[in-house]
């Protein structure tokens, strides 16, 4: 028996016991809903089962953060009643809301690795709907749910999908349902592309997932900017978020997309546990899968592609390339500084010098470098 497979064996059977005795602790299944995405004619819907406590939120869950009977909310409220005894609280009210906004952040902050210790739950039955269209589903062994749906019959935009079960109420994952009118849309890496690490690869897994605050990622200069400049003129464009991340921390990223203002849109993750054919899964694989995914959902869409030079982005734009090359619009890489590449990939330069896009760049897919996203865009205006 391979390493692997003794690996998967364990961690099936690690899951099991914990299942069994989180349910004599009270803890009840419970539907994660991740966004989705699909055409008029088809859709994908996600989401992954878990086993969750009693009463559902920890203290320093997300789901506190308004939470009235806060110690936090209940010190602002304190503050504001003492206020207004001695002065005008009308003339106060601005340092009111930089306060409430300080305890709302404080409360959402939290240790990353509180999201990722999950039990999964396998095999869950579930009633998903989708516009005019029912589907029964099960979880697979990972406790994802990953079903496309077909004949769902709603036009553009964003919607909800429903998944029910007999062991708690109902949960609604969002779905958006890119316009037949689209033919330009954005994919991104996140990683050293939209937001800094400055930590070996190796080890960035790790940190982001057990040791930095969600509420302490540092967004990479004017990238937000330079994603929504893209799709100036194309207002029906999506955009989608790739990353060799593990779908646990799915929740921080979506809030560091959102608290940064980047373009709204799904994220393509991954589950980091062992395969039938190693002990990891394969990063560049997973990126390459869903790209491809993407094009044959959306035949009509060129894309433009998003990454940066600190390991397998310039390999994996240029494979794709290659396979679609009516299908890229173009291409930008962000080039990172010799200290990020030391870290990234152990090397001083980026690997488009030794792969891809030198040959890439001679064709008439535009490429496009810099070192943030104010460079990016500047040299998008040059070739304009």
């Amino acid at each position: 028996m391979a390493l692997a497979d003794i690996v998967r064996n364990i961690e099936v059977s690690a899951n099991r016991r914990g299942i069994v005795r989180k349910r004599r602790e009270g803890w009840r299944p419970a539907i994660v809903p991740y966004t989705g995405y699909g055409s008029v004619t088809e859709a994908r819907v996600l989401a992954r089962v878990i086993m969750v406590e009693p009463g559902g939120a920890k203290p320093f869950d997300v789901s506190n953060a308004a939470d009235p009977a806060s110690p936090l909310r209940s010190l602002s409220r304190q503050a504001r009643a003492v206020a207004a005894s001695i002065a005008d609280t009308a003339a106060l009210e601005p340092a009111f809301h930089l306060a409430d906004e300080a305890v709302t952040t404080a409360e959402e902050a939290q240790r990353g690795w509180r999201q990722f210790f999950t039990t999964q739950v396998g095999n869950f039955p579930m009633l998903l709907t989708l516009g005019k269209q029912q589907v029964k589903v099960r979880s697979d062994r990972e406790g994802y749910v990953d079903v496309v749906v077909t004949g769902h019959g709603l036009d553009a935009g964003w919607h909800t999908a429903t998944l029910r079960s007999a062991h708690g109420p109902a949960v609604s994952a969002p779905v958006l349902i890119v316009s037949q009118a689209a033919r330009f849309g954005i994919v991104s890496d996140i990683d050293d592309t939209i937001m800094v690490t400055r930590l070996p690869r190796r080890a960035l897994a790790a940190w982001n997932s057990f040791v930095l605050r969600t509420d302490a990622r540092e967004q990479v200069p004017g990238m937000a900017s330079f994603l929504r400049s893209l799709t100036d003129g194309s207002p029906d464009a999506p955009c989608f978020y790739l990353s060799t991340g593990a779908w646990n921390t799915y929740p921080t990223l979506q809030r560091f997309i959102g608290a940064h203002y980047f373009p709204d849109g799904p994220l393509l993750l991954t589950d980091w546990g062992p395969t039938p054919t190693g002990l990891f899964r394969d990063g560049p694989r997973h990126k390459h899968v869903q790209l491809r995914n993407l094009m044959l959902m959306f035949p009509d869409i060129q894309w433009f592609l998003v990454g940066d030079d600190g390991q397998h982005d310039p390999v994996i734009f240029e494979q794709v390339a290659r396979d679609w090359p009516r299908r890229v619009a173009g291409v930008a890489l962000r080039t990172l500084a010799p200290a990020e590449h030391l870290l990234a990939s152990g090397t001083l330069w980026g690997l488009e010098q030794s792969y891809g896009f030198p040959r890439a760049a001679q064709s008439s897919i535009p490429l496009f470098t810099g070192t943030d996203g104010f460079a990016l865009r500047a040299a998008l205006r040059l070739k304009e």
